[in-house]
């Protein structure tokens, strides 16, 4: 059994490879990444796409996060089980596995490839990080269905989150290292803000959803009554 720096001490990672990277690294290389993508599509929107409001270019600068985060990081983890074991040359690829070996102090379910975790995130990677980058798309093009996708898209994310959290809590069992940075700082609050964000989506989008709806209605109604006058 390979030594490792988990909770439990029981779990197995036979050749894991100690996490290189410092914690400050990690944290500052992911928060520039999550700052520089959301700057860009905030300047990127305001400058080329100006029909669209304040929550729109936001949420235009959360979806492409969402979406490269779906796709290359958490598909990293997911197509890639014996992580935990491998050294890559290439910055990029190292990052994601020094991210994940980092990431298992919060919960180790994610080095031990627990069922629901790699299934979570595989739908997460394969079918919402495609999504979420074709909702960019559908709201600086203003698409009639951008609203519709995004609440589908945000909806099995949150579900994703409720499953993350009840599952833990069901197993009764301690997955993260001991110390509130682990806890507090890597498994509440950083799964509780992709879920939480998600859920205001859901509710933003169904209520321009509602909106459109009612409108539409009272439009038929109009023309309805007109003809009936006539």
């Amino acid at each position: 059994m390979g030594e490792h720096p988990y909770c439990p001490s029981s779990l197995k990672l036979e050749g894991f490879i100690p996490i290189q990277f410092s914690p400050q690294f990690i944290a500052s290389v992911f928060i520039a990444f999550l700052f520089l993508t959301f700057v860009t599509c905030w300047k990127i929107t305001g400058a080329y796409y100006r029909h669209l409001g304040k929550a729109d270019r936001a949420l235009v600068g959360w979806w492409t996060i969402a979406g490269l985060v779906y796709l290359f990081l958490k598909g990293y983890y997911v197509f890639t089980p014996n992580f935990y074991k491998l050294q890559p040359s290439n910055f990029v690829t190292k990052f994601f596995n020094e991210f994940w070996k980092e990431y298992g102090k919060g919960d180790s379910r994610y080095m031990s490839r627990f069922p629901t975790i790699v299934l979570i995130e595989g739908f997460t990677a394969v079918i919402e990080g495609p999504a979420s980058l074709l909702v960019v798309y559908a709201i600086l093009y203003k698409k009639k269905w951008a609203h519709p996708l995004q609440f589908a898209a945000s909806l099995t994310k949150f579900y994703g989150g409720v499953l993350y959290f009840s599952t833990a809590y069901l197993a009764d069992t301690a997955y993260s290292v001991p110390g509130p940075v682990y806890f507090w700082g890597y498994f509440v609050l950083v799964k509780g803000l992709m879920a939480l964000i998600p859920f205001i989506v859901v509710c933003r989008s169904w209520l321009c959803m509602m909106d459109e709806f009612s409108s539409s209605a009272c439009t038929s109604t109009a023309h309805s009554v007109e003809k009936k006058t006539l």
